[in-house]
């Protein structure tokens, strides 16, 4: 029977991945400064985590690699995202502006905004360079709607990066590389 490490070392490797998770944020809002290549950035900063944690050797250009393969397609995705939350946006005035039914469907755009967030995240979490966005997109909604407990974490994830980016703006850049890990972990718990 092998030994359980000493305390020190599995303290130190716990402080590893949490400074690689606040380097990945750096690189995720990098490389998601054009706000259409997001979806790709989380996909090679969850691809680079997985490599992390799997002890393989990785670093900027292998996440720089990763997010020029996902953003081939990727782009697409954030361009839906884009259009997406510019209607919860107009949903939102039209339900300040008091017209009848402009809160319900402020609600529902909402509510479907947050859905899709939560989507995108879960499928840039197993994304790989090979793979495609429309079925990634396609089994993550289904793992969305069937593991309520793993896409109200994320929901909370993305609710911890706007509260940090409405209290402390440069804060928000580091915690999108835990809110990748978050998205990373909820995948393989699933699995």
């Amino acid at each position: 029977m092998r030994a359980a490490p000493p305390v020190e070392s599995r303290r130190r490797a716990g402080f590893g991945v949490f400074a690689e998770c606040l380097l990945t944020g750096v690189w995720i809002a990098l490389a998601s400064v054009p706000v259409v290549t997001a979806p790709a950035a989380f996909a090679a900063g969850s691809r680079h985590l997985r490599r992390h944690l799997g002890s393989h050797v990785g670093g900027r250009r292998e996440f720089i690699a990763d997010w020029r393969q996902a953003a081939r397609r990727g782009w697409l995705v954030g361009l839906a995202g884009v259009g997406a939350w510019a209607a919860v946006w107009i949903d939102l005035r039209v339900a300040r502006s008091g017209l009848p039914g402009g809160r319900l469907a402020a609600a529902v755009g909402v509510f479907a905004l947050l859905g899709a967030a939560v989507t995108v995240l879960r499928a840039a979490a197993v994304w790989t360079p090979e793979a495609r966005w429309r079925p990634l997109l396609a089994a993550a909604a289904r793992r969305t709607v069937r593991g309520p407990a793993g896409s109200l974490l994320l929901v909370c994830g993305l609710a911890v990066v706007i509260l940090c980016a409405g209290f402390l703006p440069p804060l928000a850049v580091p915690v999108l590389g835990v809110l990748a890990a978050a998205a990373v972990a909820v995948e393989e718990r699933a699995r």
